[in-house]
C-alpha cells in the first residue's frame, strides 16, 4: 500500500480503538488514561503490532495535546487569581521541590550513578505531569473544587521552575560550562517574565482581537495564538506548556467562555493521542531489568507527593477530603520527566548512566497508570466513611491541658 494509505489505516484503526477503550473505561468507572497507555505499548516499538507510518503524526499530535490541556486549564482562571494563588502557594512550591527532588537525587547517588545523574533524576521525580493531572481533574469533574487552585498553583510553580531547570541541566549535560549555562538561564528567565507580564497586564487587549460570536474565526484565532506562543516559548528553551497556559490566562470574559466550548473536543482528541504516543515511544523489553528499582522509587515519591499536596491544602484551610484529593491528584509524572531523561540520553557532551532512560520510562509509566486510579479513592464510599470516622475521632479528642 502507498505510505499515505498506510498512515490513514493506522491512524484510523488506532483512533477507533481508543474510542472503544474510552467507552469501556467509563462503563467500568476507570480513567481511560491507563488504557490509552497500554494501547500505545501494544502498538509501539517492541509491541505486539508495531506501527511505523503514523509515528510522526502521533509525535506532533502529542505535542498539541499537552498544549491544549494547558491552555484549557488557563481558560478556567483569571490573571488576578493566578497571581494570588502563586503568592499563596510559593511555600508549598518550595516544600514540593525539597520533598520530591531530593529522593530522586539520593536514589541516583545510592546506585553510584554520580552527581550529574543525581541532578537529572531529581528533576524527573520532582515535577508532576500537568497534562495527565489536567485530564484527571476534568474526567473527575473537579475543575470547580476548592482544592483545584492549590493543585494548579503547584503545577504552575513546577512548570516555571522547569523553565529555569531545563536550560541549566542542558548546559551541564552539554559540558558547555558556567558562562554558557548562565546565558541559557538568562534567556529563559527573560522569556517567562515577558510572557507573564503581557498575559497579566495586557490580556484584555488580547481578548479584543477575537469575536466570541464567530465560532470559526474564534477557534482558528485562539488555537493559532496558543500554538504560536507555545512554539516561540519552546524555541527559547522555555516550556511550551507554560506559554500555552499563559495564553489561556490572558483570555477572559465571553471569549474565554466560548473558546472553552470550542476547544474541548479538540483537547479530548489530542490528549488521547498524547497518552498513546507516550506508550508508542516505550519499548516494553526495556522495562523488566529496571522494574523493581523504578517501583521502589515510585512508591517513595508518590508518598512524598501525597504529603506535599496534603500540607499545601491544609495550609490554606481546606478540609480533610480536599487535602487527600490534592495529594493523590499530584502523583502522576509525565511529559517533563520523559523530556529530562531524553536530554540525558541524547547528550553528546557528558556520558551518563545508560540505565537512567529505561528507569525513568518505567517510573513514569508506574505513576501515570496508578496515579489516575488512586486519584479516585476520595470518591469511594469506604474512603469517605474512613475520613468521616477520622474527623469524628479528631473532634472527640480532648484538648491538651494548659496551665
Amino acid at each position: 500500500m502507498h505510505d499515505q494509505t498506510v498512515l490513514l489505516v493506522e491512524v484510523g484503526a488506532l483512533l477507533l480503538g481508543l474510542g472503544l477503550l474510552g467507552r469501556l473505561s467509563r462503563r467500568i468507572g476507570l480513567s481511560p488514561i491507563p488504557l490509552y497507555l497500554l494501547a500505545g505499548l501494544a502498538f509501539g516499538h517492541g509491541g505486539i503490532v508495531p506501527l511505523s507510518a503514523s509515528e510522526e503524526f502521533f509525535a506532533v499530535g502529542a505535542e498539541i495535546g499537552v498544549i491544549l490541556l494547558l491552555v484549557m486549564l488557563g481558560l478556567e482562571y483569571s490573571a488576578s487569581e493566578l497571581v494570588g494563588n502563586l503568592r499563596a502557594a510559593a511555600p508549598a512550591g518550595l516544600i514540593d521541590g525539597l520533598l520530591n527532588a531530593l529522593p530522586g537525587a539520593a536514589f541516583a547517588l545510592l546506585l553510584g550513578w554520580g552527581w550529574l545523574a543525581a541532578v537529572v533524576l531529581a528533576g524527573i521525580t520532582w515535577v508532576s505531569s500537568s497534562g495527565v493531572i489536567a485530564k484527571v481533574l476534568a474526567d473527575l469533574g473537579r475543575l470547580g473544587n476548592r482544592e483545584t487552585p492549590v493543585i494548579l498553583s503547584i503545577l504552575v510553580i513546577e512548570d516555571l521552575a522547569m523553565a529555569l531547570y531545563l536550560p541549566l541541566v542542558t548546559a551541564l549535560l552539554a559540558g558547555i560550562g558556567l558562562i554558557g549555562g548562565a546565558k541559557a538561564l538568562g534567556i529563559a528567565v527573560a522569556t517567562v517574565v515577558v510572557v507573564l507580564v503581557v498575559a497579566i497586564r495586557y490580556g484584555h487587549i488580547i481578548s479584543r482581537m477575537f469575536a466570541p460570536t464567530d465560532p470559526e474565526a474564534l477557534l482558528l484565532g485562539v488555537l493559532g495564538l496558543t500554538l504560536l506562543v507555545a512554539g516561540l516559548a519552546a524555541g527559547l528553551k522555555v516550556s511550551a506548556a507554560v506559554g500555552a497556559f499563559l495564553v489561556g490566562i490572558a483570555l477572559s470574559g465571553p471569549v474565554a467562555h466560548h473558546a472553552t466550548e470550542l476547544l474541548s473536543p479538540l483537547r479530548d482528541l489530542f490528549a488521547a493521542v498524547f497518552f498513546v504516543f507516550f506508550g508508542l515511544a516505550t519499548d516494553p523489553a526495556d522495562m523488566p531489568p529496571v522494574l523493581l528499582p523504578a517501583l521502589g522509587l515510585a512508591v517513595v515519591t508518590m508518598g512524598t507527593k501525597l504529603l506535599t499536596g496534603y500540607l499545601a491544602a491544609r495550609r490554606v484551610g481546606i478540609a480533610l477530603p480536599g487535602r487527600w484529593r490534592t495529594g493523590l491528584a499530584l502523583m502522576p509524572r509525565g511529559e517533563f520527566s520523559i523530556v529530562i531523561a531524553g536530554l540525558a540520553v541524547t547528550s553528546t557532551g557528558v556520558a551518563i548512566e545508560p540505565q537512567l532512560a529505561p528507569l525513568a520510562t518505567a517510573y513514569v509509566l508506574i505513576t501515570v497508570v496508578t496515579g489516575p486510579m488512586l486519584a479516585r479513592l476520595p470518591d469511594m464510599r469506604w474512603f469517605k466513611d474512613w475520613l468521616r470516622r477520622k474527623a469524628q475521632a479528631s473532634a472527640l479528642k480532648p484538648a491538651p491541658a494548659t496551665d
